[in-house]
């Protein structure tokens, strides 16, 4: 595990080279938010980093409740059992083994791996606008039907979730190269996954930080690029 820290944001890259997972930890003075818990073999290194940093971990989000988002979910909130657990309205849902869709939503497969043992139950049911500390939860449908993002304004910072990939290139959710294909099989609706970072990317977006991939910095002009480059494969699709 690699921990990168900018401001009071540290990322916890797993797998760096192989299949990359980052999990971050946000230090928000009275405790920690944690974003994604990553695959059950994360836990370990969450849980030294927090001792490390001296705070228990009180809030845990995530961005989507596919199986390498909530794997060590479990383990962490038993650690901490303090901790509120977020997760989107929408995709509460998917949680709870209900992949129906609402009337409005296309009707395409809900993909991706989904784990029915996990027992830790959200607390918090999130919609775009609201503020969980420093982070401002954007809704960004597309990977999943209730995928969100999460915007740190001090910083610059969009946690991106797997609304896009940086490993192997820059990829919106639905695109993809040969060297990381999952993210993109897993999306459930290519196009509103690009609708949905063409209305995100207006805002400044010093640092980009994915689930899956490195650390992008001065980061428009490229998710831009990426949108072009989503847009013209969808439509060879």
């Amino acid at each position: 595990m690699k921990i990168n820290k900018i401001s009071n944001i540290f990322q916890l890259a797993f797998l760096r080279h192989v299949f990359p997972i980052n999990c971050y930890l946000i230090d928000e003075t009275q405790g920690l938010t944690l974003i994604d818990t990553g695959m059950g073999f994360c836990k370990n290194g969450i849980l030294k980093e927090a001792k490390k940093l001296g705070k228990p971990i009180t809030k845990i989000i995530l961005t989507h409740p596919h199986v390498d988002h909530i794997g060590s979910l479990d383990s962490v909130k038993n650690e901490y059992p303090g901790a509120s657990v977020y997760v989107s309205a929408r995709d509460a849902r998917l949680m709870n083994g209900d992949f129906s869709l609402n009337k409005t939503e296309p009707k395409l497969r809900v993909k991706g791996g989904f784990n029915s043992k996990v027992k830790t139950k959200p607390d918090v049911l999130m919609n775009t606008g609201n503020m969980i500390g420093s982070l401002k939860v954007i809704a960004a449908p597309g990977h999943t039907p209730g995928s969100i993002v999460l915007y740190q304004q001090t910083s610059k910072t969009l946690f991106a979730g797997d609304t896009m990939v940086t490993h192997g290139g820059i990829f919106i959710a639905g695109d993809g190269s040969w060297i990381f294909p999952f993210s993109a099989k897993a999306t459930w609706d290519k196009e509103l996954a690009i609708k949905s970072m063409e209305s995100i990317n207006k805002l400044p977006i010093e640092w980009l930080m994915v689930r899956h991939g490195k650390l992008i910095n001065h980061a428009n002009s490229k998710i831009g690029q990426a949108i072009q480059h989503a847009k013209a494969a969808l439509s060879v699709d």
